[in-house]
């Protein structure tokens, strides 16, 4: 049998201004999970990437002095480069840019206007080149300024083609209530709903004032609407991720599609009308996190409030903030990132909880065994039973995409549960006796094998340190096995602080 097919996608991020601490959150938060799935034996497939038009990204080059394209390469570059640091394990790295896309975009335009829902129209509002999103003048804020990011909008007038969203009003409904779980959490899809419920305004998929897109295929002095161009990547980027081999019949749709919640109605509304008209089926899931906050205020670009994340790699490693950005901030959640806040769970959760454990464990095993983990004498079958139902809830939360209870509540459970346990026991004084030998032999198992496990679940969170953890208890695999998978028998090695002081 095949291994199940899972495609997973962050947004595209959109390439006006560095990137920050939101999109390594949203990229991390997708890398856990298609990292999880991979160690249960699925097929796959991580899709990141940048949305490269607009005018935003037009006005943005031209004040730097370049040519769009010239710094769409220069920003692209660097998300690309955050992704690696981050250390995600993307399949694919999408622009929108890439001739492959624009050609397999006009494809679906063509889909499109097949359908008879695309016609020509004339157009006015109030529109916002930050949010590339024209906006009716009762959502605008005094002195009209758009909800999002309190600046200025123009007006705008053009003849534009449309798509007739308006029509799709109850089949979206109907799509909701025939899949619960199509926007998590709960309350997004309730959002979601009410969107719907309160009428769709037709959509104005194309720009005749821009030339920095995609031209509309029937109408070249026309270029698509950035949105239009970059929700369809998920689906163009099958076609030609893997040159000579199109993946769309084995990926697709998407199983889970992770973004913050301010384009949920991008997502949720927009998206599944315009996959409905194209004939393509829609995805699994959409899952919408909440904003990175500081200083209690959403991180934006546009603002100048944001966190530079390679601060923070550089002085602690990549694991530690992978750690503390999937802990600290319930996915589903808005969540803050304080300074404060990282170096104490730095010290106390990461150096202590666990740096301290491992360190123990390996120097007991090395003094008291000769560095060999003993056989399993079989005498804790209620730790064995614990650490079962901590592995169980893991699998269980990965599937409901809690993951922040999945590493605070039965991971890190665990680390505490190994603690108590050397306090318990008292390996030092056990060594003492030899009388007590296999209880010794029996804790310090329990201890080596209890880590393993832990490793084993932390990986997809914190893969450089658990694989440096898993190679000193000289048990490198990484796919999922259960406790007392290892027997015993394997020699350890030392291995430096996992989570140092830093400098």
């Amino acid at each position: 049998m095949p291994a199940p097919s899972f495609y997973v996608t962050t947004p595209i991020y959109y390439v006006n201004a560095d990137p920050h601490i939101g999109h390594a959150y949203t990229t991390i938060m997708a890398d856990i999970l298609a990292r999880h799935r991979r160690q249960r034996g699925d097929d796959v497939f991580f899709l990141t990437g940048t949305d490269e038009h607009g005018a935003k990204i037009a006005r943005s080059a031209e004040e730097a002095g370049r040519t769009p394209q010239a710094h769409a390469d220069l920003l692209a570059a660097r998300f690309r480069d955050l992704g690696s640091l981050l250390g995600a394990s993307n399949d694919f790295f999408v622009r929108t840019t890439d001739p492959a896309h624009e050609g397999r975009v006009q494809q679906v335009l063509e889909r499109l206007r097949a359908s008879g829902d695309i016609y020509k129209g004339s157009y006015g509002g109030w529109y916002c080149t930050a949010c590339e999103e024209f906006y009716p003048e009762s959502e605008l804020l005094d002195g009209r300024r758009d909800p999002v990011h309190a600046i200025p909008v123009e007006w705008v007038e053009e003849e534009n083609w449309f798509f007739r969203l308006s029509a799709y009003r109850d089949r979206l409904l109907a799509h909701y209530d025939a899949h619960p779980e199509f926007v998590r959490p709960a309350h997004r899809a309730n959002e979601a709903r009410r969107m719907i419920e309160a009428g769709l305004e037709d959509l104005s998929i194309s720009r005749s004032q821009i030339t920095w897109g995609i031209p509309v295929p029937w109408d070249p002095e026309q270029v698509v609407y950035v949105w239009v161009d970059a929700l369809f990547n998920y689906w163009t980027a099958l076609g030609f991720a893997r040159p000579g081999h199109d993946l769309t019949s084995r990926y697709w749709p998407p199983n889970v599609q992770v973004m913050a919640k301010d384009i949920l109605r991008f997502h949720g509304v927009i998206w599944p009308a315009l996959l409905m008209a194209a004939g393509l089926e829609l995805p699994r899931g959409l899952f919408v996190h909440g904003y990175v906050l500081k200083g209690g205020e959403r991180m934006s670009k546009t603002t100048g409030n944001v966190v530079d994340p390679f601060p923070f790699i550089e002085r602690y490693g990549i694991d530690a903030l992978r750690y503390y950005l999937a802990r600290e901030v319930r996915f589903g959640e808005d969540g803050t990132f304080a300074e404060e806040t990282f170096e104490a769970r730095y010290e106390r959760e990461l150096a202590n909880d666990l740096g301290n454990l491992v360190n123990r464990t390996v120097a007991m095993i090395e003094r008291y065994r000769d560095g060999v983990v003993p056989a399993d004498p079989g005498d804790d079958g209620e730790l064995a039973g614990e650490v079962a139902a901590a592995v169980a809830g893991v699998r269980r939360r990965f599937d409901d995409l809690e993951l922040t209870r999945a590493i605070d509540e039965d991971v890190w459970g665990l680390v505490r549960r190994l603690n108590r346990l050397v306090e318990e026991r008292a390996p030092w004084t056990l060594a003492k006796d030899p009388a007590r030998a296999r209880e010794l032999d029996q804790v310090l198992f329990s201890l080596a094998e209890g880590l393993r496990v832990v490793a084993v679940y932390l990986h997809p969170y914190m893969p450089e340190s658990t694989a440096k953890l898993l190679a000193a208890l000289n048990a490198p695999e990484t796919a999922i096995t259960e406790y007392g998978a290892h027997p015993g028998g394997q020699a350890t090695e030392k291995l430096p602080p996992l989570f140092p002081k830093p400098e």
